[in-house]
């Protein structure tokens, strides 16, 4: 700690003090994710002056990150994600260590990615990582601050403290396929990721110098909407912990990564394309490509009516000999509709990635 008068509010303040700062200056924290939670808690983390930082994640910049990844420029779009925070943390504090991961965080790797660190904060956006995340935690006694963001609400808590719950006591295995939207799919409002993200510091700051209570033993989830924080209470149960030290919880192999623009081996051409929008109506009329007819999959599962819709988009398409291209939010639904289509007969071809591969491509 070498320059006191970078932290002369928090050394001022009653109850933190030099002790506290000093504390912080030798302090190692992991950040899973540079994205939207990790943006802020990053940024606060090196400005509050933790000695230490390990920054982990394995995406590059894309333009849609910018409205909430804070800690991204314009000019770091193609990048990848860990260079392009480290390069703002340093800007803002240089004199604080930060350690880079560009890579992802697994079942394999999760120990040894994470042993050194005094605490972990887990903003990573898909299942896999969570439990191996949680798993690591465990097995090396590291408190693990969790939380999580989707459209206008967050949930935050703190697992992995002594006699405190863990992630599985919350959320003892993961959701089918599917049952969970991704921010790509369902969109999450920039500020609320700043909010809870912003929390997330504070809890890493309260564990590593004991300066207040941490939010151990109940999950704080925000309404974005009303601005106004509720608390759940969590229990612990001791065998829970005891069984993830042993073996992380298993996740399906199509919950790990989530689907993207990024990996689709084509992308069809929508110039003059017959286009069937398999969104529920209240997406589609927030925002749609220009031309599309909105037949939601549920209906396409659930009613004759629905095919019979699709059958006459097809008819459309065959009768000009133009394309139906099928989309949805990120490409999950719109590849079950093309199988249900497939088996009434209709062809129809895949758009990857959804109307938000459109909106990144214009």
């Amino acid at each position: 700690m070498t320059d006191l008068s970078r932290y002369q509010r928090q050394i001022t303040l009653a109850g933190f003090g030099l002790d506290a700062q000093q504390t912080l200056a030798d302090a190692h924290v992991a950040v899973l994710g540079a994205g939207g939670l990790g943006s802020p808690a990053l940024l606060y983390l090196a400005a509050a002056g933790v000695g230490e930082i390990t920054v982990i994640d394995d995406d590059l910049v894309s333009t849609s990150n910018l409205h909430r990844q804070v800690i991204h420029t314009d000019a770091a779009v193609g990048s990848s994600k860990t260079e392009s925070a480290r390069r703002e943390m340093l800007a803002r504090n240089p004199d604080v260590t930060v350690h880079v991961a560009s890579s992802r965080l697994t079942a394999d790797n999760a120990v040894a990615l994470l042993r050194g660190a005094d605490v972990v904060l887990d903003g990573t956006d898909n299942f896999a990582a969570r439990y191996a995340c949680s798993h690591a935690c465990a097995v090396l006694g590291i408190p693990q601050v969790w939380a999580s963001i989707l459209g206008f609400d967050g949930q935050l808590s703190v697992f992995g403290m002594p006699a405190g719950p863990v992630y599985e006591d919350v959320f003892p295995t993961p959701p089918p396929a599917g049952a969970v939207p991704s921010c790509s799919a369902a969109g999450v409002l920039g500020p609320v990721v700043g909010v809870v993200g912003t929390a997330m510091a504070l809890e890493a700051v309260k564990v590593v110098t004991g300066v207040g209570s941490p939010l151990c033993g109940e999950i704080g989830y925000f309404d974005g909407l009303s601005g106004r924080w509720e608390y759940i209470p969590v229990a612990a149960d001791p065998a829970v912990a005891d069984r993830i030290r042993q073996a992380p919880t298993p996740v399906a192999e199509e919950l790990a990564v989530e689907p993207s623009d990024e990996s689709a081996p084509m992308v069809p051409s929508l110039e003059d394309a017959v286009l069937l929008d398999v969104r529920e109506p209240e997406e589609y009329a927030t925002v749609h490509i220009p031309g599309a007819v909105n037949v939601p999959l549920s209906r396409l599962r659930g009613a004759a009516a629905g095919i019979a819709d699709a059958a006459r988009l097809a008819d459309e398409a065959t009768t000009s000999g133009r394309p139906l291209v099928v989309y949805c939010a990120a490409g999950t639904r719109s590849a079950q509709a093309v199988e249900i289509l497939a088996d009434a007969g209709i062809t129809g071809v895949d758009y990857p990635g959804g109307i938000n591969a459109w909106l990144e491509r214009q």
